[in-house]
């Protein structure tokens, strides 16, 4: 799904969400002219996280929900905004089969190897799944929405589901394998950092902290009252229940989503350091910088 929303005017800004419930919640203020825009006029896209990730790689954006697995690509062009990220205790991807009892495993002779769909390349959620799964199967990249429908219909054997999926799977009959999530806070300790706002460097940190202060505000109107984000969730979730948009902003939008703080550029550090050790080179990628 895509959408453009145009808010404000004066100092042009192209600003790129997803379309998930946790995005329009925290943007819902804005993307309805509800709030100060700073000075600046927002042109919002509204996009699939893996068209977010190669927009941003690819230029298309002053600033961007990205996955930080994405972001770890670009440290030397982005800065990453204190506020709007996906990171906490219990927000991972989960790894599903289509059948009970299977496990990814690497391939023995006279075996098809076994086949899982990934969100997409520079997704956490792939990045996950090198990390504890690596070289057990043949991988395919699809639309997030695509991934439930697809082991379903058993045209794949596991998938790796973000977003609304981890309260909707069983109703599909599917089976989870494992929480990432959970592994990642075994490894680690640390609450999973899954995306953040990003902006380019070249726009200085002066007019970072104006446009971080407009998200902030955003979040903090949908906040006060979660009934007034609702009409914009409504707009561009998938057929989901109210209650299931609510169980999704619970789950992703929490106290380090207005700041990351200390807790989060930790656990962006051993983001950077567990992603380097995952790369075949011995390049180590530089930390992110937070503003």
């Amino acid at each position: 799904m895509s959408d453009r929303v145009r808010v404000g005017s004066g100092e042009k800004m192209h600003l790129a969400i997803s379309t998930c419930p946790n995005d329009t919640f925290a943007f819902a203020a804005l993307l309805e002219g509800r709030v100060d825009t700073g000075g600046f006029e927002f042109d919002i896209d509204l996009l699939d996280i893996d068209q977010l990730n190669h927009g941003l790689i690819d230029g298309h954006f002053d600033l961007a929900k990205t996955s930080f697995h994405a972001a770890l690509s670009l440290t030397e062009d982005v800065v990453v905004l204190p506020v709007g990220s996906a990171l906490g205790f219990g927000v991972g991807p989960l790894l599903l089969a289509s059948k009970a009892g299977e496990v990814p495993r690497g391939v023995s002779a006279g075996e098809n190897p076994q086949l899982t769909l990934c969100p997409g390349e520079h997704t956490t959620a792939k990045l996950l799944f090198d990390l504890f799964y690596p070289n057990t199967t043949d991988v395919e990249h699809v639309v997030f929405s695509d991934i439930m429908p697809r082991l379903s219909a058993g045209t794949a054997d596991f998938g790796v589901c973000i977003h609304e999926g981890r309260f909707t799977y069983e109703q599909s009959g599917l089976h989870c394998v494992a929480d990432l999530g959970q592994l990642w806070e075994s490894a680690t300790g640390c609450p999973l950092p899954l995306g953040g706002l990003v902006m380019r460097v070249q726009h200085g940190a002066e007019v970072m902290q104006r446009v971080s202060d407009v998200i902030s505000r955003s979040l903090a109107v949908s906040r006060a009252d979660p009934q007034t984000a609702l009409p914009a969730m409504r707009r561009y979730a998938q057929a989901m229940e109210d209650s299931v948009l609510m169980q999704h902003v619970d789950l992703y939008v929490n106290d380090w989503t207005v700041d990351l703080g200390t807790v989060g550029r930790d656990s962006l550090r051993k983001l950077t350091e567990l992603a380097g050790q995952s790369r075949k080179s011995e390049e180590r990628p530089p930390v992110l910088r937070v503003l």
